[in-house]
């Protein structure tokens, strides 16, 4: 199981320099969300040009507000500036986000991202598509730099996106979903489907919430005030609950360096391929969890 790093950067600069440091302290993978700040692929392409030999991943671009025509000369744009380093990672969002400020449907998620990925792949990899789906439609040809296709990363938590993924990408990005879940759940419905669908195994790659502190009552109180939000959105919610937790503060991996390693450490027999950790705490807190995760590396 590869060990890297999930990080809410706010500016390319300081990005470009979190880039730098986790290259030097040996991480293979960044990954930077897409949420109300910077636009992440743009940052990308900026702050990752000149940090050679380190991956970085979006987790994740929000499918409903660019058509995947769009997307798609985006990311092979980025793809080309950063020398083939590029994971894609997308995700339909949330019905209060899509509905509620964006004024979309989000009455067909499934089929939604099911021609949102079939136009996208199809575009990255021949630079040309057909497709007339039920939600989504893409016809034409797009010339961007040239560059190889980048894989392919969709948030999928439930079961009908998991299987949808196995069968046409390159792997899934999980937020809020814990280690039983995993386990029974999102390893075995992606794995099986892309078995079927005569695909690779699919990468899983595990976003959580980190702490290395002797203060687990307040770390927790910290998260369950600054996570709460994720607590609320109906697909995290779903996967709070098949777990068993009241809120994102339960699931936060909160402890000594000795327990959060042994957490980590066990996500590898859950299915799980990358752990990606968000560390969050004090500024002390927060470099001794760094200090925990590079004492993890291979």
């Amino acid at each position: 199981m590869h060990i890297e790093l999930f990080g809410f950067d706010t500016t390319p600069e300081r990005f470009e320099a979190s880039l730098r440091d986790a290259r030097a302290q040996g991480f293979g993978r960044y990954w930077t969300p897409q949420i109300f700040g910077h636009d992440a692929l743009t940052t990308i392409a900026v702050a990752a040009r000149d940090v050679p030999d380190i991956r970085v991943g979006t987790s994740v671009v929000p499918t409903y507000p660019r058509h995947p025509m769009m997307l798609a000369q985006q990311a092979l744009t980025t793809q080309s500036i950063i020398d083939g380093r590029l994971d894609l990672g997308i995700g339909p969002s949330h019905k209060p986000v899509v509905e509620g400020m964006w004024g979309y449907s989000f009455d067909r998620p499934i089929a939604h991202m099911r021609d949102y990925l079939t136009i996208l792949t199809k575009l990255l990899t021949d630079r040309r598509v057909s497709h007339g789906g039920d939600a989504v439609t893409g016809r034409g040809e797009i010339t961007p730099p040239p560059a190889d296709p980048p894989p392919v990363f969709v948030a999928a938590l439930g079961s009908q996106l998991l299987r949808l993924t196995g069968r046409i990408a390159d792997g899934t990005i999980t937020w809020m979903t814990g280690p039983a879940t995993l386990a029974n759940h999102t390893a075995p419905t992606i794995n099986q489907a892309a078995a079927e669908a005569g695909r690779p195994a699919p990468q899983i790659v595990a976003g959580f919430p980190v702490c290395v502190t002797d203060d687990v009552d307040t770390a927790r109180a910290r998260a369950a005030k600054d996570l709460v939000v994720y607590g609320t959105l109906p697909s995290y919610r779903a996967m709070l609950d098949r777990e068993g937790l009241g809120g994102p503060e339960d699931i936060a991996i909160i402890g000594n360096a000795a327990e959060v390693s042994d957490r980590i450490n066990g996500l590898a027999e859950c299915g799980v391929t990358s752990f990606a950790g968000s560390a969050f705490g004090t500024l002390d807190e927060q470099a001794a969890t760094r200090e925990t995760l590079i004492s993890l590396l291979g």
